[in-house]
């Protein structure tokens, strides 16, 4: 059962680290916590789903629109919402505001187009199962987890070894010298947000398909969970958010299989509380002094 359970964790946990990696991105960059984050990803499985119908099949390219749709509203959101508070020097409070405002509204326009019922998923990548040991394998946890690892190796790729992440990890640790440098921060930012919402749309996508259902909640239960795993491995550290994310599905896993499945969420939860009270920097973040 443990070995059965850890991969099941690895499954989820992948998905929650392609989320915790678009928290750790907005924040690093804008020091920012993108409340809205959770519903990009509720949003990404709807669209799909949407597509999907209304083409009466063609799942890839369904995909593929939607990432594209999700990631225009990613843009949206920073250039119509976000940009204006930058210009007005809005404190970083209305911005954090601002972010749970848009969750808010997108997920109610979700409810109002398509209801609160669960909808049903199609799983495209169902090719049947194998064992490994006592554990049964299902081929969509194995596209899931390769799909998850490749996007986390493109990212660690674009942010430390292109220009544009170059540009990113400058607008990070000075936004006026990056300014000074040359670099156009605003579009840094509209870039940060775009992937951002690539990675929410992709993992809520494969967790749609994972479950083969769509819910007007699963942006907020999975928000907050990854919340959780980028606080636990260090809010704006991309390697912590990854660490964080696989750590938080395999925890919930073996939780939910040896104490209650009640208490799966409560999990998530309990860890974000007691990195907060021994480490609040996160296990790979580091302490940092602000000089007034």
């Amino acid at each position: 059962m443990f070995l059965q359970q850890l991969i099941n964790g690895l499954t989820l946990g992948s998905t929650y680290a392609l989320v915790a990696i678009g928290y750790s991105l907005i924040f690093s960059v804008l020091e920012l916590i993108n409340f809205a984050n959770g519903a990009m990803y509720m949003l990404g499985g709807y669209v799909t789903l949407m597509v999907y119908l209304a083409l009466k099949g063609h799942f890839l390219i369904s995909f593929f629109i939607s990432i594209l749709v999700v990631g225009f509203v990613g843009f949206s959101i920073d250039r119509f919402s976000l940009q204006p508070l930058r210009k007005k020097k809005s404190p970083r409070m209305a911005a954090l505001i601002s972010t749970i405002g848009i969750g808010t509204i997108i997920e109610n326009s979700i409810m109002l187009f398509f209801g609160s019922e669960t909808k049903s998923f199609p799983n495209k990548f169902d090719f049947g199962k194998f064992e490994i040991g006592n554990a049964i394998v299902s081929w969509t946890q194995v596209i899931i987890l390769i799909t998850s690892i490749f996007l986390m190796v493109v990212i660690c790729l674009v942010v430390y070894k292109t220009k544009i992440g170059k540009a990113m990890r400058a607008t990070a640790q000075n936004v006026d010298a990056s300014r000074l440098m040359g670099i156009d921060v605003e579009k840094v930012i509209s870039i940060t947000f775009i992937i951002s919402a690539f990675l929410a749309t992709i993992a809520g996508t494969l967790v749609s398909m994972y479950y083969q259902n769509v819910d007007i909640n699963m942006g907020f239960q999975v928000g907050m969970k990854t919340f959780a795993a980028a606080v636990l491995g260090g809010v704006g550290v991309l390697h912590g958010a990854m660490f964080g994310g696989i750590t938080i599905g395999i925890l919930e896993s073996l939780g939910a299989s040896y104490i209650s499945s009640g208490y799966r969420d409560a999990i998530a939860f309990a860890i974000m509380i007691l990195v907060l009270l021994f480490k609040p920097s996160g296990l790979f973040g580091k302490n940092q002094t602000t000089k007034l």
